[in-house]
């Protein structure tokens, strides 16, 4: 699941939606990813400086907590502790960590 929280809908005349407004910091942060292409400056930095894996150094830069990204997938904290501290996870689940990030998949094999 890839849903934004704190959303407004606003439907159209016909009771349909038309629109969706979400916190001007949500927005920049999607249009910072560059389609899904590029691996932004500020996390390649995180993982070089820090040492952190990919997975952290997306989370951090999305401010996201392991709570929030564990809640997303369907796991507990704890268990997503251990999933962002492995190296390198399992493919299915570095996929549902990326949807949970709102990123392709391939940006997390740093």
């Amino acid at each position: 699941m890839n849903a934004f929280s704190n959303v407004q809908i606003i439907n159209g005349p016909n009771g349909e939606p038309v629109y969706v407004v979400i916190p001007y910091a949500t927005y920049m942060r999607t249009q910072s990813r560059h389609k899904d292409e590029q691996v932004p400056h500020q996390v390649v930095s995180m993982i070089a400086d820090h040492a952190w894996t990919p997975a952290r150094a997306w989370r951090e830069y999305l401010g996201m907590t392991q709570q929030e990204v564990a809640t997303r997938i369907g796991i507990s904290q704890p268990a997503y502790a251990q999933q962002e501290a492995g190296l390198r996870p399992r493919r299915s689940t570095r996929e549902r960590i990326a949807r949970a990030f709102g990123i392709a998949p391939q940006l997390l094999d740093l």
